[in-house]
């Protein structure tokens, strides 16, 4: 006769659960792993740059200094229309190449915590993002002023406006890029993630004028528009027709903007199946 023998159920020894700074190393590594990435930043820093010398070189204003501060020299719409669109795209590119490859199951499972991951996503590339605008922004002010310190129209770092263009355009790139992750997290495809960003960020405010007092509400509530306030250094004409944003209220654009995109980035992954 045979005595039934029982097998002892194998039992998985579950782990510690992952810490805010594990995910941040983790996310780290994969922004890094995307081969793309160094090549992209720094053709994007030369770029930007390099089209502050030639705004600069080109101005004739320019040549009869002393100066005032002449922001689009410094920052020329040209440069930094294209860092808004390489950090949205960048940022929308940390969601969107994981769905695409598959990866982001394996991350689900290893931290069920979604919200936690996509917090990790939205704090790396702000920090690698904001590194990158002020590279950008603090080059594209240097360069700017070696050219007009040649022509004897350069203004010193204190000169009202300066700061604030030099600040405005280094937050550009991380607000973009959050974003950016956020139209990823909701649209998950990478070529109409990209069209959702260049319409939003770029299309759209060129297509509602200051004229009418609620057209120009909806041009002051888009992140480019609120830049170009920034950058400007001069007061509007109060008689001048037409609605003009405030420095207060273009600040306000810079924060609601990537705060509503993580959010959404947040519940949209948590509701979602992967």
């Amino acid at each position: 006769m045979n005595t039934p023998t029982t097998v002892p159920r194998a039992t998985t020894a579950a782990g510690p659960p992952a810490r805010f700074r594990d995910l941040l190393a983790s996310e780290w590594i994969k922004t890094w792993s995307l081969r793309s990435t160094p090549w992209t930043i720094a053709l994007t820093v030369l770029f930007v740059v390099a089209s502050s010398a030639v705004a600069t070189l080109a101005d004739d204003a320019a040549r009869s200094g002393p100066a005032a501060f002449l922001p689009y020299d410094a920052y020329p719409p040209a440069g930094y229309w294209t860092l808004i669109l390489v950090a949205g795209s960048m940022g929308a590119l940390t969601v969107v190449s994981e769905y695409g490859s598959g990866l982001i199951r394996t991350t689900i499972v290893a931290v069920p915590a979604r919200g936690s991951v996509v917090l990790a996503k939205a704090a790396v590339t702000a920090m690698l993002w904001t590194a990158v605008g002020t590279v950008v922004s603090t080059g594209s002010l240097l360069v700017s002023q070696a050219v007009l310190a040649g022509r004897h129209a350069g203004v010193p770092l204190t000169h009202p406006g300066e700061l604030r263009a030099l600040a405005a355009s280094a937050l550009l790139a991380p607000v973009c890029a959050l974003i950016g992750l956020g139209l990823g997290a909701l649209i998950r495809h990478g070529a109409a993630t990209v069209v959702a960003g260049v319409v939003t960020l770029l299309m759209l405010p060129p297509m509602f004028s200051e004229g009418d007092r609620w057209s120009a509400d909806v041009n002051h509530a888009m992140v480019s528009a609120a830049w170009k306030r920034l950058v400007q250094n001069w007061e509007p004409d109060p008689g001048s027709p037409g609605y003009t944003a405030t420095v207060p209220d273009s600040w306000i654009v810079y924060a609601v903007w990537p705060l509503i995109a993580v959010a959404l980035a947040v519940v949209v992954v948590r509701r979602r199946d992967v």
